[in-house]
């Protein structure tokens, strides 16, 4: 899937909300979290890495910058291993083992414990997992297999 802009019309004097669409709801398996390697564009036009993680629980998902607060390493020690591996109910930093609540993003074990990780807002549209608040490039994995996020 390549990523699309949708507006979201909203009644009254509140301006519309562009959201961008990086995967279907289905890529990602209830209870697992999956990394994307998107990229945003800043205030001057330039293109940044956006690097973030999303985890599905049921219907909801949940998205994070994907950096540890501890020394802003990426938290999968290896590709799309972010939940911690007895139960898989945190995230967890590959680095130094720091866990996460997965709703809420705040660190409850580890050498960050008490702080968090970066929130990234997201809605479901369509069955599409959308990124809000962030402006992307759109060019982001044009060459992606039929059933691919774009990103990966």
């Amino acid at each position: 899937m390549s990523e699309q802009e949708t507006t979201i019309e909203q009644d009254g004097a509140a301006p519309d909300v562009v959201v961008y669409a990086f995967c279907a709801m289905s890529d990602i398996p209830s209870q697992k979290a999956r990394g994307f390697n998107l990229v945003r564009l800043d205030d001057n036009g330039e293109e940044k890495p956006f690097p973030i993680v999303v985890v599905r629980w049921g219907k909801q998902v949940f998205g994070y910058l994907n950096k540890c607060p501890h020394d802003g390493v990426n938290l999968d020690w290896e590709r799309n291993t972010f939940l911690e591996p007895n139960y898989g109910l945190r995230l967890m930093c590959g680095k130094h083992g720091a866990l996460f609540e997965l709703g809420t993003g705040i660190c409850i074990e580890g050498p960050c414990k008490g702080r968090g990780l970066v929130p990234v807002d997201l809605v479901i549209v369509d069955n599409d997992i959308c990124v809000v608040g962030v402006k992307l490039a759109e060019d982001v994995d044009e060459d992606a297999e039929e059933g691919e996020c774009a990103g990966e």
